[in-house]
């Protein structure tokens, strides 16, 4: 019997984002944070200093594909647990706790990532990511389409 590798289809993809996805929630449910809350949260890591609060709702936003108010929510989460603070009039910064948070999530997945990647050759990688992301431009157009 001969196996054939399965072309790139929308539920493949689904599939590997989900499996991903549990692995990371499984992580972040331990210390009390939802995968919503880590997208917001990383981005203000991540961030030099303080970001428009209206930049990391939109972030969240386009990452997620929410609406405004859930995504509004989703940084008040982080603002209620102490995970951020606002600076100056429109901006909001992370705190300690949330830097303390954030690294102590990325420390814990990290290893589970490198797992999951060990082994697939470079260029096999980089196939994926440019594959990924036409795929990820096209339908964030089409859906930039239908909401027009």
């Amino acid at each position: 019997m001969t196996t054939t590798t399965p072309l790139a289809n929308p539920s493949l993809i689904g599939l590997a984002h989900y499996a991903g996805r549990a692995l990371l929630e499984n992580v972040l449910t331990r210390h009390g944070m939802t995968f919503q809350q880590s997208i917001a949260l990383r981005s203000l890591a991540l961030a030099d200093g303080p970001v428009e609060r209206e930049a990391v709702v939109a972030h969240v936003v386009g990452s997620l594909k929410i609406d405004t108010a859930e995504a509004h929510a989703v940084v008040d989460e982080l603002d209620a647990a102490g995970l951020l603070t606002p600076e100056a009039s429109s901006q909001v910064r992370i705190t300690d706790a949330g830097r303390v948070l954030y690294a102590t999530t990325s420390g814990e997945t990290a290893p589970i990532s490198a797992r999951i990647y060990a082994g697939i050759p470079t260029e096999d990688l980089a196939a994926a990511g440019r594959v990924l992301s036409l795929i990820t431009e096209r339908a964030n157009a089409e859906l930039a389409a239908m909401t027009r």
